[in-house]
């Protein structure tokens, strides 16, 4: 099995939807005969944009609270570059929060998973 890596990201509500689409189709939750699959939790971005900034939402210097989703979803790590670069296009923001890390989606008991 090939090894995977997880993205989480975070993204305002309305946009989430673009950016599920826009990591699926780019290869991140492929699981056996399903595509698109991830995982979605409804929370509060919190942010003051700083001189310099040009700012999706808000204003420079002020603090700002917005309706997000994190978005979690793995994907085979030779597909970041493509994955990441998806989310990010899809993104409205100008600095998206987000972060990958390796994980273990092999199932214990099953041909190739180690035990």
């Amino acid at each position: 099995m090939e090894p995977m890596d997880c993205l989480v990201i975070y993204v305002p509500t309305d946009a989430a939807q673009a950016v599920r689409q826009a990591i699926g189709d780019a290869g991140a939750g492929r699981l056996g005969n399903y595509s698109h699959c991830s995982f979605s939790l409804e929370g509060t971005g919190r942010f003051t944009p700083l001189p310099g900034a040009n700012p999706a939402i808000g204003a420079v210097g002020s603090p700002e609270e917005v309706p997000e989703t994190r978005i979690e979803a793995i994907y085979p790590r030779s597909r970041r570059t493509a994955v990441v670069g998806a989310a990010l296009s899809a993104h409205p923001y100008e600095t998206p929060a987000f972060m990958t890390f390796p994980v273990d989606a092999s199932q214990p008991g099953r041909a190739g998973s180690a035990e």
